[in-house]
């Protein structure tokens, strides 16, 4: 099965886009240079939260900020020329590379948790394995970790995607769904986790924890990866994520209660998505490492044919910023 395509509505309901720039939305104060910056989902996931808890401001640039329901929402808007900078798990980019068009490069690692993605089932659900879903209708996001990991999740349990009735739908349409009691499972990430247990008494079927690398990759446009400003500001943006991670870190109390706020839900609930990590985040530099994990998730990929072609992903990474990586504190 060949992916599907993104249609308008998909893009442009799905991404939500916003431009919320922090003094203006056309140029920075005083004319000076703007950083165009995705931002995915909410709570943790969400960088203005972040700095503005953790009080950290860029110097001598603004930022522009996008928000977007999923990474290859993230990858389309890169190829489009809306952004500079973006963040999106290793998947997205596997389909750009398998297409004509790939405007970004992958130039560090954001590494973190896995155990905030999930298979979700609801309420009153009979299912305790994977193997339960056999005949189920079970949405996740294409193009994203959530196909990924579901893949993976049946083929330990010896089932195939058309074992299950997989249905693709955005963040916002598969919340939806799972209220509606439409789906039988649901494969996805972040703060709906949180929002589904919390408010609907959803239950975790099974975590991708051993599953996914925890790899998510930061992306630059390559017109400004082409320019020596946008360039340093670059350099300079990946310092303040790095620091602001390191905060997020030494501050779970505060930040838990911060996200609660933010995605609406108990803290207790955000507390205990925490004390579940499997990691707190941190960029890494690009290593060969991280480039052959990509590969093996693009090699699945086609093996499932959900690719047109067999990719080779390391056209897709640039480690000129390692030295800008500082380490966290």
């Amino acid at each position: 099965m060949v992916a599907e395509m993104l249609t308008r509505r998909d893009f442009v309901g799905a991404s939500a886009v916003s431009c919320l720039l922090l003094a203006g939305c056309a140029a920075g104060k005083g004319g000076r240079p703007v950083l165009r910056v995705s931002v995915t989902g909410k709570g943790e996931g969400d960088t203005r939260l972040l700095f503005k808890a953790a009080g950290i401001r860029p110097e001598g640039f603004d930022l522009a900020y996008s928000e977007f329901q999923s990474g290859h929402l993230v990858v389309e808007a890169l190829n489009g020329g809306s952004l500079d900078y973006g963040g999106m798990s290793e998947i997205p980019p596997i389909f750009a590379a398998a297409s004509t068009i790939q405007s970004f490069r992958q130039i560090a690692v954001a590494h973190g948790d896995v155990n905030n993605q999930v298979v979700l089932v609801p309420r009153g659900s009979k299912a305790t394995s994977i193997a339960h879903l056999k005949g189920k209708r079970v949405g996740y996001v294409r193009a994203t970790t959530s196909q990924y990991f579901l893949i993976r999740m049946l083929e330990e349990v010896g089932l195939t995607w058309d074992d299950i009735k997989p249905v693709a739908m955005g963040v916002s349409d598969g919340a939806a769904a799972f209220s509606q009691g439409a789906l039988d499972g649901w494969a996805i990430y972040g703060f709906p986790i949180q929002r589904a247990i919390a408010t609907e008494g959803a239950r975790i079927l099974k975590t991708a924890y051993g599953i996914l690398s925890g790899n998510y990759l930061v992306s630059a446009h390559v017109d400004a990866l082409a320019d020596p400003e946008k360039t340093k500001i670059i350099r300079e943006y990946l310092s303040l994520v790095q620091k602001a991670y390191g905060w997020a870190a030494a501050n779970q109390d505060q930040w838990a209660g911060i996200i609660a706020q933010d995605i609406g839900v108990p803290r207790d609930y955000v507390l205990d998505q925490f004390k579940r990590k499997s990691a707190s985040y941190e960029l890494r530099p690009v290593t060969d490492q991280a480039v052959a994990s990509q590969q093996q998730v693009a090699d699945l990929f086609f093996q499932q044919k959900l690719l047109p072609r067999a990719v080779d992903v390391r056209p897709l990474w640039d480690a000129r910023f390692n030295d800008a990586i500082p380490k966290r504190v």
